[in-house]
């Protein structure tokens, strides 16, 4: 169903169930309240006079994980992970405290896209900590706006890399708004 303009009453026409249900009816269950299914939804545009709820979602790893990978890759305890139902774009938040077993070697941490999209994580937008002694650590984070995704179900999965040394991992977390 999609929202509709409004019919406009003109004096001595007769008033029918079918063009009220098609101007005030059917045009409120178009509104944001008729649309929420639960708490804490967001109301988002889906195109001219639509719309849908979405929900944000958020995923956290304690778990203290390492990896000497020069590519993104996932650590024993892959994540954080969050799927959402996502229209074309969504927005990500994610946070770690990383460091590195070599003093000026680096820590990546981004997130990679699957299901109905496919984005690699990338050094583009990923939040990264440069060590500055061995196994120091520093709590990192970055923000993304994904653009371009096919609307659907879309997972979201923080994955790690260095450019040498050693990385560590731990307090991991993922929060994301489905636009």
């Amino acid at each position: 169903m999609a929202w509709s303009v409004p019919l406009t009453a003109v004096s001595n026409s007769p008033l029918t169930a079918a063009a009220w249900n098609a101007s005030v009816r059917d045009n409120l269950l178009e509104t944001a309240p008729a649309k929420f299914t639960g708490a804490g939804q967001l109301f988002v545009s889906t195109g001219a006079n639509a719309g849908a709820a979405r929900t944000p979602a958020s995923a956290t790893v304690a778990t203290n994980e390492s990896t000497n990978s020069t590519t993104y890759t996932n650590l024993v305890t892959a994540g954080p992970q969050v799927v959402s139902t996502t229209g074309t774009s969504a927005l990500c938040f994610w946070q770690a405290q990383m460091g590195n077993s070599t003093s000026g070697s680096n820590a990546f941490m981004s997130v990679a896209v699957s299901g109905a999209s496919t984005v690699a994580a990338s050094d583009t937008f990923s939040s990264r900590y440069q060590s500055y002694g061995s196994n120091a650590r520093h709590r990192s984070a970055a923000a993304h706006l994904f653009t371009g995704l096919t609307a659907g179900s879309n997972t979201f999965t923080a994955q790690y890399r260095v450019d040498g040394g050693s990385g560590a991992f731990i307090d991991r977390s993922l929060i994301v708004i489905p636009l």
